[in-house]
């Protein structure tokens, strides 16, 4: 009898779908999100050098709550901000295979309003 699947195992096979798909190049960098339940994190990576340029959290900015809309808003501007301090416009999303509804779509957002283009 074949073991189930967890849902992160299912999200992980999606992920790896959608990064055949997406890469990071110096000029438009990959930006990547990573959602647990308790915190939000958000990377931009060079995948060409294998560098990461900027990134954000909600455990770096010391959140109380760092599993809300308004957590992942705020890591989003942090994130926008670190990246334009690098002269950083333009990037790609990468959803980590996640949905894009609630934080990751706020997080999404949040960096296009702080200036990020994607």
């Amino acid at each position: 009898m074949a073991k189930q699947k967890s849902r992160n195992d299912i999200r992980l096979k999606r992920h790896a779908r959608v990064r055949n798909k997406i890469s990071g190049t110096p000029e438009c960098p990959r930006l990547n999100v990573f959602r647990s339940n308790s915190h939000i994190h958000a990377q931009i990576i060079d995948d060409v050098n294998g560098v990461t340029l900027a990134s954000a959290s909600s455990v770096g900015l010391k959140l109380e709550n760092g599993s809300n809309i308004a957590a992942a808003t705020a890591v989003g501007t942090k994130v926008a901000e670190e990246a334009q301090a690098k002269k950083i416009e333009n990037v790609v999303f990468d959803r980590g295979g996640y949905i894009y509804h609630g934080r990751v779509k706020a997080l999404a957002e949040a960096a296009r309003e702080a200036g990020l283009k994607f």
